[in-house]
């Protein structure tokens, strides 16, 4: 992978400034997204990515905000040499890095593809359903040596491009009633449906400069609501947030908080009470194969639901925002019909249960039209994760990480994520990592680069314990390695 040499990625897991140097290929920000922070750094510049590719730009029209990244350290967020083509990130947050957005491949991949990138918010439109711009895709990389390229982009769905098409008659008009006046089979998708839907929400927010449009799940009854951060990133200075429930009643909602780095957002609903609600499923428990239900607001189209199965987990996909910040999340990839609008909306189990938000999806389009649509390659943030991070921001306005305090090399030949410095006094340090080890385990789970390993840790408790399996690089020996991870 050609990859610059200075995309550094500090103990918190952030890179430092001017970090970003644009390498090969090209990589344009989400249309509509949120404008994740003018920090004066160049777009994305994509490298020479592996399939999969989640390097892409924002979502950047209207009701669009900065993502924001905390950092361990000035002294520690700073470029320190590395071989060219090396790229050293940290494990210290463990969340994306500022001011450089870069092309980062899945994990054991060695061929060109998709690529990965937020759900853009839907323009909010009367009559008309922007889809020439419902999605701008950043192509980052390409699939059968070269031959299709591909983009993975955020789900929620944003304004600022009048470039639109009516959608067809079909679609306006009054859907048949097919009832057949039984109850649904139970675990059925028509059951779910029935029990999911009316705690399912349309957030619309609207800035001067236009409006966007997502989804969220009411997660309380007095009307918290969980979503994406790259959805209501507008709101959060100086917008304004209209929720849309399944009924058709709207009402006024704020931003309780935000985090860019993991994107994930609570909102709460104004003055209501008694609202249907989603529990919370346990991620971990989730089978590949097990049969799943996406539900959401698509190009506009409020409360729709589709279905499919869970393809993979533990699928580590970043997505690089304007401005040079990312969002990393091990995801859960899903094949169930997912499009800009979706973002923020559940993917639940055949109890109704959340057991992700949609965020991410793949999309085989090259160009910033973003007319690609869905492939069956969506991605979302696993519910453990996502409940964890939404109690935080509830609770404590902000989320933190657990932190392993080591710089890795964002390099990906597949074969571990090598360590270019240990943080003095950090966890690491004081379980005796040292620079040039290479991490190929966390506990039982398989680590292929640097992005394995953070989304590995980050999906930890705090004051976790784990056991790495280390090697260097001019010894076949592997040894275990217990660190206890600390918090921010």
């Amino acid at each position: 992978m050609n990859m610059r040499n200075d995309d550094y990625r500090g103990f918190d897991g952030n890179s430092p400034e001017g970090a970003s140097q644009e390498g090969p290929g090209r990589a344009e920000p989400v249309q509509g997204g949120p404008n994740f922070g003018e920090t004066g750094q160049p777009n994305a510049g994509a490298g020479n990515a592996g399939p999969y590719s989640d390097s892409t730009g924002p979502y950047s029209g209207a009701g669009a905000q900065a993502y924001e990244t905390g950092s361990y350290s000035q002294g520690w967020n700073q470029p320190r040499g590395g071989a060219e083509g090396d790229d050293p990130r940290t494990l210290g947050s463990l969340g994306p890095y500022p001011n450089a957005p870069q092309t980062q491949s899945f994990s054991g991949q060695g061929q060109e593809g998709p690529m990965v990138t937020p759900l853009p918010p839907q323009p909010e439109q009367k009559k008309k359903i922007g889809l020439g711009a419902a999605t701008a895709l950043a192509a980052v990389a390409a699939i059968a040596a070269g031959s299709i390229a591909g983009a993975v982009v955020g789900m929620s769905s944003g304004g600022g491009n009048n470039d639109t098409s009516v959608v067809n008659e079909a679609l306006k008009a009054e859907p048949a009633n097919n009832s057949t006046g039984k109850e649904p089979e139970q675990g059925s998708v028509e059951e779910v449906a029935s029990k999911v839907l009316p705690a399912v929400v349309s957030i619309q927010t609207m800035t001067r400069t236009g409006g966007a449009e997502g989804s969220g799940s009411v997660i309380s009854p007095d009307g918290y609501v969980l979503t994406n951060h790259h959805v209501v990133a507008g709101a959060e200075h100086g917008g304004m947030m209209q929720v849309t429930m399944n009924d058709g009643s709207k009402h006024e909602a704020d931003v309780v908080a935000s985090d860019a780095n993991t994107d994930v957002a609570i909102v709460k609903i104004k003055d209501v009470k008694d609202l249907p609600f989603l529990q919370f499923g346990d991620s971990d428990s989730v089978a590949v194969g097990q049969e799943v239900v996406a539900v959401g607001s698509p190009l506009g189209l409020n409360a729709t639901v589709t279905s499919g199965i869970v393809s993979a987990k533990n699928r580590p996909v970043r997505a690089s925002q304007e401005g040079g910040e990312s969002s990393l999340i091990d995801a859960i990839q899903t094949d169930a019909a997912v499009n800009p609008g979706n973002s923020g909306g559940p993917l639940v189990d055949r109890d109704g249960n959340i057991v992700g938000m949609n965020s991410m999806i793949a999309s085989l389009s090259n160009d910033s039209s973003g007319e690609g649509g869905s492939i069956g390659l969506g991605f979302a943030i696993p519910s453990n994760f996502a409940k964890r991070m939404a109690d935080e921001l509830i609770n404590d306005g902000k989320v933190s990480h657990p932190t392993l305090g080591v710089k890795v090399l964002a390099r990906d030949d597949g074969n571990g994520a090598r360590i270019a410095e240990v943080e003095p006094g950090g966890p690491a340090d004081k379980a005796g990592l040292k620079d040039g080890d290479i991490v190929t385990r966390v506990n039982d789970r398989l680590i292929e680069n640097a992005d394995a390993l953070i989304a590995a840790a980050r999906s930890q408790d705090f004051g976790a314990t784990v056991t790495l399996e280390v090697t260097r690089e001019d010894s076949d020996d592997s040894r275990q390695v217990e660190v206890t991870l600390s918090g921010e």
